[in-house]
């Protein structure tokens, strides 16, 4: 069950070089270019979802063990719900976006979740007992595409189709030790750009990465975020439209680009890699298509650098062919190798996904979390070994359902973000 606290109320210098994976050209610039209005959000996913009924009665908020295939009213193998806090608690109709804090290696846990009327704070410490904080909410105008992250103790907040918003900024540590849920407000708000569709933070550079928004040609858009309230234009990466992107500093096998920064990004119609270390002289290194591309969407490397994996959100709609994952070997960063494309059991959009060690957590729409294996890639070995479908209402090729899942929290504790059907925290055994 979710608790929300008596007297609530509804919620009205670089120490080494880095290496990214971005778009082809390349602009830099001492201020950001603004991009011509491309008439609608920069690199939207799709128009916005449409409301769905609910099951009768309504679905459960846990907890409940996953056994014989069910955790209560939700579909599952090896995933347990601890609880379920709807959209309406935490002030929204719609979610988004999500990512997650956490106040020390053993300190509280905390959920950041998008909705269109904002961002909730939920503390998932005791995930069978969460507790809804509060909300932050939207500087301009209600949306169906937020993106969050964090840096030092600090959420960073864009949004897309919803107007001047720019980028929110939020002090995490105002969190700590709230008794009641509120309506925050944000501590600083960058406005060198206006709408932003993603946004990725290099954590180990303090250098974060805009894209897809009305600058830099909906390229990279660079900020500096060492000193978090204060947030600084350092470049611009423009030449196709961007539209998610991991920056790492380069630990992989490719000796030549060795701690280096580099992106990789999505970029609609192709993946590319970008070294980013010197802002201002970026290099494209190399990018590269596969076949049945349908809307290069977003992926992640494995933690060696050697893999990059990969969701394309229309192939499944565009081919007809079932929920994929494509894998590329980017052990040659100038020369990158696509191996193969696994494909799940399902028909289901895929969304975003994330790796931890060993493990793929992807969002994918109607048939919600689904955990895979990775092997030896390069021998394809890659199987689904677990799974939580949140969202029972239907598992069709449709853009509703999971859309992100943070599986980063210490603890263990996955969350889970659906459209409609609200925060989900789970747990594997």
């Amino acid at each position: 069950m979710l608790r929300v606290p008596r007297g609530s109320h509804p919620p009205r210098g670089l120490t080494g070089a880095v290496l990214c994976v971005a778009v082809l050209g390349g602009c830099e610039a001492n201020r950001p270019p603004t991009a011509p209005d491309p008439g609608s959000p920069a690199g939207r996913d799709s128009s916005p979802p449409s409301p769905v009924s609910p099951p009768s009665p309504p679905l459960g908020t846990g907890p409940e063990s996953c056994a014989n295939g069910h955790a209560g009213d939700f579909p599952c193998d090896g995933v347990s719900l601890r609880s379920r806090i709807a959209l309406d608690v935490m002030g929204g109709t719609f979610g988004n976006d999500l990512w997650g804090w956490s106040d020390g290696e053993a300190g509280p846990e905390y959920a950041l979740m998008g909705l269109n009327t904002g961002t909730a704070f939920v503390d998932v410490t005791n995930p069978e007992d969460p507790v809804f904080l509060g909300r932050l909410p939207t500087e301009t105008e209600a949306s169906f595409w937020r993106d969050i992250k964090v840096y030092r103790d600090h959420a960073f907040i864009v949004a897309d189709g919803a107007g001047a918003h720019g980028m929110q900024v939020f002090d995490l540590a105002r969190l700590r030790g709230s008794a009641a849920s509120r309506t925050f407000e944000a501590d600083a708000v960058y406005r060198e750009f206006e709408s932003a569709h993603n946004l990725a933070i290099n954590e180990e550079t303090g250098f974060a990465y805009a894209v897809g928004s009305d600058t830099c040609e909906r390229g990279l858009h660079i900020v500096d975020l060492r000193v978090p309230a204060n947030p600084q234009f350092r470049a611009c990466h423009a030449a196709a439209p961007v539209h998610d992107v991991q920056c790492v500093v380069y630990r992989g096998v490719d000796a030549e680009h060795l701690d280096r920064e580099i992106c990789i990004s999505s970029n609609e119609d192709h993946v590319a890699v970008v070294d980013v270390a010197d802002k201002s002289a970026i290099r494209n290194l190399s990018s590269i298509t596969y076949p049945e591309l349908g809307f290069v969407h977003q992926g992640w490397l494995t933690p060696d650098h050697r893999f990059f994996l990969l969701g394309d959100e229309f192939d499944e709609t565009d081919f007809g062919v079932p929920t994929r994952m494509h894998v590329f070997d980017v052990s040659d960063l100038d020369a990158p190798e696509y191996l193969f494309p696994y494909e799940l059991e399902t028909v289901a959009t895929d969304h975003n996904l994330y790796v931890r060690g060993n493990l793929v957590f992807a969002a994918n729409y109607s048939s919600g979390l689904r955990v895979l294996e990775i092997g030896e890639l390069v021998n394809r070995e890659l199987r689904q070994v677990a799974f939580f479908d949140t969202f029972p209402q239907n598992d069709d090729v449709h853009l509703e359902g999971a859309w992100s899942v943070y599986p980063y929290l210490p603890s263990g504790t996955v969350i889970v973000s659906d459209i409609h059907n609200g925060l989900f925290v789970l747990s594997l055994p």
